[in-house]
């Protein structure tokens, strides 16, 4: 029996998590165990809860949410406190939103996969891209075909996890007949701008909703996770955690040579 523990960062009512649990459910022999914040936790990254106690709320069987808590949270408690032994796989999503290029730095899906591989389990994070209205009209279901592509290959051994390794996978805005496949792709680079809206409460007192406002340039980004949605494929990226400059390592070590 494959044990499978799955998460999200749009909290444990979101309808991409279900789907994500429908599709896995649907795999021989896999036992799936959902830890979900209980309020949506995206742009979190991979923040822990360090300063205020967090408590499990049982749903249903091998169903929690986990009261006020990140993804990354939820990963780390429930191989604490739910498995006697490592599950087999961690998966984080299906996001509603792409997780491309920097992205993946903000994501709080993504950093339920860190947490998963950081803790030694092999970890996949799966998010749906959307233009418009797109899910209500198209839902999940070309994310959970990927799903039941990708996973039964990665429990099988087929697709080889390295240590500190995840996958990130997206998978583009359109219907399984416009679906032209997978494409293995580095991250792209994506362009953020800072934005803020300003209000006023009854007292008068200023406070502001942070945005994220960003561009998906597709003419500035290759072969990239960005390109490959744009032109209909579905990106599946390795991601590694270590952020190491390596390339830059020889050249810092020259300037300060007389220092070190």
């Amino acid at each position: 029996m494959k044990e499978i523990l799955i998460t999200n960062d749009d909290g444990f009512e979101a309808s991409g998590l279900h789907a994500l649990a429908s599709a896995l459910r649907e795999l021989p022999d896999t036992r799936v165990t959902i830890v979900a914040p209980s309020t949506e936790k995206s742009a979190c990254a991979h923040s822990l809860t360090l300063t205020r106690p967090l408590r499990f709320i049982k749903l249903d069987d091998d169903f929690y949410k986990l009261d006020d808590a990140t993804p990354a949270d939820c990963v780390y408690l429930a191989l604490h406190a739910l498995y006697k032994r490592l599950p087999d796989l961690v998966i984080s999503g299906i996001n509603h939103g792409a997780n491309v290029g920097e992205d993946i730095t903000y994501s709080g899906t993504c950093g339920a996969a860190m947490e998963g591989v950081l803790q030694g389990v092999p970890s996949i994070a799966f998010s749906q891209f959307y233009k418009n209205d797109s899910i209500e009209k198209l839902g999940f279901s070309l994310t959970q075909q990927a799903v039941k592509f990708i996973v039964p290959r990665v429990l099988e051994g087929k697709i080889s996890l390295p240590p500190r390794q995840f996958l990130n996978v997206n998978i583009p805005a359109v219907s399984a007949r416009e679906f032209k496949g997978y494409r293995i792709v580095p991250a792209g680079r994506r362009s953020y701008a800072t934005h803020a809206m300003l209000h006023r409460n009854p007292r008068g007192i200023e406070y502001y909703w942070l945005g994220q406002p960003s561009n998906l340039d597709y003419e500035q980004n290759g072969e990239s996770d960005i390109s490959a949605l744009s032109e209909g494929f579905a990106s599946i990226t390795p991601i590694m955690l270590d952020m190491t400059a390596h390339a830059s390592l020889q050249s810092l070590k020259t300037a300060l040579k007389d220092q070190i």
